[in-house]
């Protein structure tokens, strides 16, 4: 009943977490975009009311006209919305899955103990202790060097320095697909404690000042815009990071944390050419294509590298293993051949004990029901066994391949 209820609270959790990412997401890239479009006001009232940008733009069956103040506008409309809590969902509902699907089962799905043999509650401490501490140093980071003289370029090589460091301790630590979803996990976190600490705050800030007629401090503007613009970076890797866990190809490799690294760069790159190629448009920025095609190069660097080398079943001491070697030749594996290898790797989650995910796998008759799952976690993805700790061979996921594709028989 525990792992049903579990797997309720993870589909709504991620349908949540989803719906209000999209938002976040959403709404960060369009006000990327729509910074990058505005161009000086033509209209004079406009420049006179002290606007400093302004778009056209039709959508919907409609057209809109935005205009942007730079520092602050004559007076404060009476409803003025806020984009915070598109932020602060996400990472509430993202943090809540966290929850429900790592900490929770921490013994299962966080702790790899051939890299760290350490209890739950180790894992789990460490675990959050990377969001907060890299908060804590990407914020020192930017607070000591963000307003100097080439303080983006610093700030943006440091930045990356403790990513890469967070990317390999994750990926020694943890295992392999919880230490990429950990990674973007803390990125994530940062962007919404720049929300939090600094973007909303330095609003609030601002509207007081000008409900009280004090001159606005333009410094709360431009920190805020800092901020959001390294959001608007993070974005791609956090995603990457977030689907990674449906392929395994890429955490399960003994070099999982370069991989990680490497399609993080590559989605910071092409995220910096959407940001800049408006700009181009318009003659403010140079062509920024050679972003883009430096992260697709990285890409398909990374997919050549990984290539699976040809399939084959090799023959080693299993005993399993060897037998469906033999049988190779007759194109078919029975199930006499298949229980075994399951017995061994798979009862111990799915057998008459546990059924994690509501799933067991210890009798024919369920095998035939979850033939296709079985394939598709065993040998598509890899996913199963998770972490891989039951020990399962390159050469038994060969045998479940050749059971399923020569008809998948239970009898």
């Amino acid at each position: 009943m525990e792992s049903y209820v579990l797997d309720w609270f993870n589909l709504l959790l991620r349908w949540a977490h989803v719906i209000t990412a999209i938002a976040w997401i959403g709404a960060s890239f369009y006000f990327v975009f729509l910074d990058s479009s505005l161009t000086p006001p033509q209209d004079e009232d406009l420049k006179r009311q002290g606007v400093s940008g302004e778009l056209w733009a039709v959508h919907g069956g409609g057209f809109y006209h935005p205009v942007k103040f730079a520092v602050q506008p004559p007076q404060l409309p009476k409803h003025l919305h806020w984009f915070y809590w598109e932020s602060y969902s996400t990472w509430l509902t993202g943090f809540a899955l966290f929850t429900v699907s790592y900490l929770w089962n921490a013994g299962t799905y966080l702790i790899d103990k051939s890299k760290m043999d350490w209890l739950p509650w180790q894992a789990i401490t460490v675990a959050i202790l990377f969001l907060v501490v890299f908060w804590l140093l990407y914020d020192q980071v930017c607070r000591k060097f963000g307003q100097r003289k080439n303080g983006d370029a610093i700030v943006g090589a440091l930045v990356f320095g403790l990513v890469c460091l967070a990317s390999w301790l994750a990926c020694h630590w943890f295992a392999g697909r919880a230490a990429f979803l950990l990674l973007g996990a803390m990125l994530a976190t940062s962007m919404s404690a720049n929300v939090a600490h600094w973007i909303i705050p330095g609003q609030r800030k601002v509207v007081a000042a000008i409900q009280a007629g004090q001159p606005v401090d333009p410094i709360y503007g431009i920190r805020g815009k800092q901020r959001s613009v390294h959001n608007t970076y993070f974005t791609l890797p956090v995603l990457f990071a977030m689907l990674s866990g449906h392929y395994s190809f890429t955490y399960t490799h003994p070099q999982n944390w370069l991989i990680l690294i490497a399609m993080m760069t590559a989605g910071a790159a092409i995220r910096q050419f959407f940001v800049l190629r408006h700009g181009f448009k318009l003659g403010r920025n140079p062509n920024p294509v050679g972003y883009a095609m430096a992260g697709v190069a990285l890409i398909l660097a990374l997919m050549v590298w990984l290539t699976p080398p040809p399939e084959r079943v090799q023959q080693n001491s299993n005993s399993v293993a060897t037998s469906a070697g033999n049988t190779r030749a007759g194109g078919q594996i029975g199930y006499a051949i298949l229980q075994p290898i399951l017995a061994q790797r798979c009862y111990l989650c799915h057998g008459a004990q546990v059924q994690m995910k509501n799933v067991r796998l210890d009798s024919a008759t369920h095998v035939k029901l979850h033939a296709q799952a079985i394939y598709q976690q065993a040998v598509v993805t890899k996913i199963m066994p998770m972490t891989n700790a039951t020990g399962i061979s390159e050469a038994e996921r060969m045998v479940i391949k050749q059971w399923f594709e020569t008809g998948a028989k239970t009898d």
